[in-house]
């Protein structure tokens, strides 16, 4: 984990997953979402490690993001506009870099960005081929809002 302090943009945690597309794009709307409400100096933003795998989707997000977003009342300029490519500057910037499964983002990190693979956060959430998102997106929710309550301490 990459801690560092700014003092003109709050702090910033990154969210990284595979496409930028529904994981990451989820976890930085719903960080955003708490952390506006709670008033923290928290922002999210999210990033992919490889894109170019949503290029064609018809949307810019996930629908099944995008329906959890809805039910939850959560705004969508809380997360980015389409999917980004992850880019060093990116993780120069957070303060906290989280990638949503090591089993699956570990090794593209050592490919893309290896001298980030070993100092970035990993959780274990599944991507829709091996979790329904109605079960991956609220352990998204779970572990988000055990990050918010840590950094409100």
């Amino acid at each position: 984990m990459t801690q560092r302090t700014s003092a003109d943009s709050g702090l910033l945690t990154l969210f990284v997953c595979t496409g930028n597309f529904y994981r990451s794009r989820h976890a930085e709307a719903f960080f955003n979402w708490h952390a506006t409400k709670l008033d923290l100096p928290h922002r999210a933003f999210s990033r992919g490690l490889l894109t170019s795998l949503v290029a064609d989707e018809p949307t810019l997000i996930s629908r099944d993001t995008q329906r959890r977003m809805g039910e939850l009342g959560i705004p969508m300029h809380l997360t980015g506009e389409a999917p980004t490519q992850l880019r060093r500057r990116d993780l120069e910037r957070a303060h906290r870099t989280i990638a949503l499964k090591r089993d699956e983002h570990y090794a593209m990190m050592l490919e893309s960005h290896p001298e980030w693979a070993d100092k970035i956060d990993y959780w274990s959430v599944h991507d829709i081929d091996c979790a329904h998102p109605d079960d991956a997106l609220p352990q998204i929710e779970k572990q988000v809002l055990e990050l918010v309550q840590k950094l409100r301490k």
